[in-house]
């Protein structure tokens, strides 16, 4: 097992890419504490998840909830040996129809909020640890609307960076992992029913080389790799998990004819 005797901490663990990750870390020997806002749907991954998850209430916006999880994970734990960033929101901000507020609660959740995350565990971590953020293909495709989340998590990318050099010293290795279009409950804003899913799936896999959405097991298993000691020389570097979307977007199924 990959992350046997580790300890982990996973933001907006309870949902989506970050439940899969905790699935996956738990599956490997790791011990997980997971965060999120939904008491419910915390409390389910918990049971899911067994005697080697903690399940916490915090919002990742609320710095001094964000301190006490980490401090509550560190007390049943002990040291934490990965963090994965993962707590995010999506966010429509186009020019001439946003607000501040709109525009502040994406940069918040999605960028100032990782910061503070990371600031809060690090002196929890063990030398040698693992911290991994979550990005996103938005930050380089240019998706008209989408200015606040694309500058959060090219933000992100360059954030990384940063943090790479100044825990380098330490041993600890940040990096990104950068999810094309997944299926996840991301979506369910922009398609609420089933019907609505299908029609966007249909719509979005065409511009994938690869032709198709994304699994959040996929994303899970490139955290896997980062957070493991196989990815022990890798550092400042950002893993995009995308069926192609960014690398090699000329290959979509839409210019095939």
């Amino acid at each position: 097992m990959r992350l046997a005797n580790k300890t982990a901490l996973i933001t907006g663990g309870n949902s989506g890419i970050g439940l899969a990750t905790a699935r996956l870390f738990v599956a490997e020997g790791a011990r997980v504490a997971i965060t999120g806002r939904n008491q419910a749907t915390l409390e389910a991954a918990a049971k899911e998840l067994g005697p080697n998850a903690l399940a916490i209430v915090a919002d990742a916006t609320d710095i001094a909830a964000t301190e006490q999880a980490i401090w509550q994970a560190v007390e049943k734990f002990a040291k934490l040996d990965i963090v994965f960033a993962n707590a995010g929101i999506p966010g429509n901000t186009p020019i001439g129809g946003t607000t501040l507020a709109a525009f502040d609660q994406v940069i918040r959740t999605n960028i100032t909020s990782v910061f503070f995350t990371v600031q809060a565990a690090a002196p929890h971590l063990n030398d040698g640890a693992s911290i991994i953020l979550n990005g996103s293909v938005i930050s380089v495709l240019g998706n008209p609307g989408y200015s606040a989340y694309a500058a959060s998590k090219a933000g992100v990318r360059a954030m990384a960076r940063v943090m790479a050099s100044e825990l380098s010293p330490r041993g600890i290795r940040v990096n990104v992992v950068a999810p094309g279009a997944a299926r996840t409950p991301i979506w369910n804003g922009a398609a609420p029913t089933a019907e609505a899913f299908a029609v966007l799936d249909k719509r979005i896999s065409r511009t994938i080389p690869l032709g198709r959405l994304g699994e959040a097991d996929e994303v899970a298993k490139t955290v896997l790799f980062l957070a493991s000691d196989d990815a022990s020389n890798i550092q400042g570097a950002e893993i995009f998990v995308d069926g192609g979307a960014t690398g090699s977007p000329a290959g979509a199924p839409i210019y095939r004819g």
